[in-house]
């Protein structure tokens, strides 16, 4: 089939406009499943692939063939600069064939949203927590919003695939296409899919249709990659010799004592000099060091009486500072540098992006990818420079300490794509009992009274919670009962009870991730984000890049007032955890053990490496996980991802600890866990191997009177659930006894 004749004409105009000679693979194949099959569709394809185009070009022909009656397809995405950043392209794409693109989430005004609910029509982009929000306030308007719904577009797919978030789109989709009596298409978009069969089951799951998942052939693309080591040493600058020997290297900053910032970082610095008249990326792994690294940034740029160069991104900050910062990168005149989080990690095209550089490692080989991908548009080729940071271990530091974890772990995955095509797999396989708790009240705030029996049949025949037994949803019905988040009528019916509309009755309540209490920051009347838990007046504060001292905070309205200083302060948002896969583990490893050179490493890397292999040899770190800190303290070096490290932790210290005489155990996760202990080496690994041949209940590595909240709503489940969810669907016991068991040929 000519693919090109099939489009509308609109569509064809479309692509003369834009010079495109041929159509690539991945718009072939769309177009080829799309009009041709009834099948669902998941396109995995390089980034700037084209794939929204390649989902959109027949949609949008068949619709103009044929307009919906309603809302012709959903656009769900993960992010709102993601929508905000489509929804301008789709909208100059539907311009001439009259079909409307409406986007849909918490920065949109309400006569946009007014204007969809009185016609709808076109094209609607949301993400999963407006959905949400439309199921359970709009409810009625549901039949009438999408009666006619043919496709939902769920783009950047494998970001919903590690947790609860991407159940809760499920579910939703589940949902919706119930009360709208509708089976949409559903059509699946990523560049990092690592287990691709997977994804395509999860994404059809409901629907009585197969997934088409075609093979993209691409052409092969070189990389532009450098990865640089520094010590946080203040005072300390990179010399002449440590700098970098990329091809378009610019000379180290030479950081003069009349024009240099007190402390100044080696790092940091680095990454000034070669921001210098480029626009960059510069990715961070936290909000946190979003703040600090902006903020020492723009420091440089004023001790140098240089002009500000240096914008921010991150999921606090208030949509005016976000959306300031996406339009500037746009602007390809502009030479500015925006210091982010995740939140400009995914599809948003910012133009002609000529660097991207990443401080420390990031969690996943998706999130390196995804990162990387945002360069490497318009002709340029991806680049990426890793600046890792360390501090200088002192000399008497014990060996866990010496190891420079930040750069092992930035080589592993680095080399894991680059050897392998190794993409983290998605996570299906937990009890999602907090997701069950939300989408149970969800459903009843937004139907009003149900029996038991019809709220049972509504959430447990949704796919999502298939592994979860009618025994288990009854012990949450009647726990949920007992706490007021639900009650019961005098007719026997079930509504959402007093405890239950204060969660209900929050726009928190449509996130199903973790968010802390937030107070919102000001200055005068402008809104700069938010942050957790304000110091008291008179101390200051990091947010939107600079430092700001607290004049007044109200409490009961959660306001915090301020004025802008100069100076620094650590900014705090909360935790934030990673999640490692355990290839990264067992790939540092072997970075630890081989003697391969990397031709990415800059000079200080290779050399930090070099000394760190070469430790690791001395202390037989890469023969055996166990090593001698000496006397009666202990280290072991499991090499295993996240949660068969936190099995391993319960695992020594609930079922060996006490016929090993273990004390004092402190784990550094997910790298190594220090102990003091009694027996001896060979006693240790006699030990775990017989009691990993034992029989294992999970709930035994839960510890005594312990409640492991993990997940955002797990503090109204009761604790049997949270336990059970926690020891049978976050702790990694196959792969830790999987470990134990290669260690046959230890003591």
């Amino acid at each position: 089939m000519d693919i090109f004749d099939r489009y509308a004409p609109f569509i064809q105009d479309y692509i003369y406009r834009n010079g495109w000679d041929t159509l690539r693979g991945v718009q072939i194949a769309a177009a080829e499943t799309i009009f041709t099959t009834d099948r669902n569709l998941l396109l995995c394809a390089s980034t700037a692939s084209g794939k929204t185009e390649a989902a959109f070009f027949p949609i949008l022909t068949l619709f103009s063939e044929n307009p919906p009656a309603s809302v012709g397809a959903i656009y769900i995405g993960p992010l709102k600069a993601l929508i905000n950043d489509q929804f301008s392209r789709l909208t100059e794409l539907c311009e001439e064939a009259e079909i409307p693109v409406w986007h849909w989430h918490g920065d949109v005004s309400q006569s946009h949203k007014a204007k969809l609910l009185k016609k709808p029509s076109g094209i609607l982009q949301i993400t999963p927590e407006s959905l949400e929000a439309l199921l359970i306030r709009k409810h009625a308007f549901i039949p009438k919003l999408f009666g006619d719904l043919k496709f939902i577009v769920i783009d950047e797919v494998h970001s919903l695939l590690r947790g609860d978030r991407g159940g809760q789109t499920l579910c939703l989709i589940e949902r919706l296409s119930r009360l709208a009596g509708v089976n949409p298409r559903r059509i699946g978009l990523s560049a990092t899919v690592g287990d691709p069969e997977t994804t395509g089951r999860f994404l059809s799951a409901g629907t009585g249709r197969e997934t088409d998942i075609p093979k993209i052939e691409s052409k092969g693309v070189k990389w532009r990659l450098s990865m640089e080591h520094f010590f946080t040493t203040p005072g300390a600058v990179p010399s002449a010799d440590g700098r970098t020997e990329n091809e378009n290297a610019l000379p180290a900053l030479d950081m003069k004592t009349d024009t240099a910032p007190e402390n100044s970082d080696p790092g940091f610095a680095y990454i000034f000099e070669h921001t210098r008249n480029k626009k960059c990326l510069v990715f961070v792994n936290s909000r946190e060091e979003c703040e600090a690294v902006t903020t020492t940034l723009r420091g440089y740029c004023e001790a140098r009486h240089e002009p500000d160069r240096f914008l921010i991104h991150h999921g606090n900050l208030s949509a005016s500072f976000r959306e300031t910062a996406e339009e500037v990168m746009k602007d390809d005149e502009q030479c500015m540098t925006t210091v982010t989080t995740a939140t400009l990690e995914l599809g948003i095209d910012i133009g002609r992006l000529e660097r991207a550089f990443q401080v420390n490692a990031p969690f996943t080989v998706s999130s390196f990818l995804q990162r990387m991908g945002r360069t490497g548009r318009r002709g340029l080729p991806p680049e990426m420079w890793f600046v890792m940071r360390e501090e200088q271990p002192e000399a008497r530091a014990m060996l866990p300490e010496t190891v420079p974890w930040e750069l092992l772990q930035g080589i592993a995955l680095v080399q894991l794509y680059a050897e392998e095509r190794f993409v983290e797999p998605p996570r299906l396989d937990r009890l999602p009992y907090s997701l069950l708790y939300h989408q149970t009240m969800s459903t009843l705030a937004s139907s009003g009274e149900l029996t038991p029996a019809a709220l049972a049949s509504r959430v447990l025949s949704l796919n999502y919670f298939k592994n979860i037994s009618k025994d288990d949803y009854r012990l949450l019905l009647r726990h949920l009962l007992e706490t007021d988040h639900i009650e019961r009528t005098e007719e026997g019916g079930l509504i959402v009870g007093l405890a239950g509309e204060r969660q209900t009755n929050s726009f928190k309540f449509y996130a199903v991730f973790k968010e802390n209490e937030e107070y919102t920051v000001r200055c005068k009347s402008e809104e700069l984000g938010t942050i957790v838990m304000p110091p008291p007046v008179g101390e200051k504060i990091a947010i939107a890049g600079h430092v700001w001292i607290v004049e007044e905070i109200d409490h009961k309205r959660r306001l915090v007032y301020c004025e802008q200083v100069r100076g620094k302060v650590p900014a705090y948002f909360g935790q934030c955890p990673g999640d490692i896969n355990t290839k990264v583990l067992e790939r540092m490893l072997k970075a630890l053990s081989e003697d391969k050179t990397y031709p990415y490493l800059m000079k200080n890397a290779a050399a930090r490496l070099s000394e760190a292999r070469s430790a690791a040899r001395l202390s037989g770190l890469t023969e055996k996980p166990l090593i001698n800190l000496g006397g009666d303290m202990w280290c072991l070096f499991p090499w295993l991802g996240t949660y068969a490290f936190l099995a391993m932790e319960r695992f020594l210290k609930l079922v060996c600890g006490k016929r090993l005489g273990l004390s004092a155990l402190d784990p550094a996760r997910p790298y190594f866990i220090q102990f003091k202990m009694k027996a001896s080496e060979q006693e240790f690994f006699r030990v775990l191997k017989e009691a990993e041949k034992e029989p294992l209940d999970p709930m035994e590595l839960v510890y005594k009177g312990e409640v492991p909240l993990f997940e955002k709503y797990d503090e109204f489940l009761p604790a049997e659930l949270v336990k059970k969810g926690f020891a049978y669907g976050v702790l990694g016991i196959d792969e830790m006894k999987q470990r134990i068991r290669s260690w046959d040929n230890m003591g």
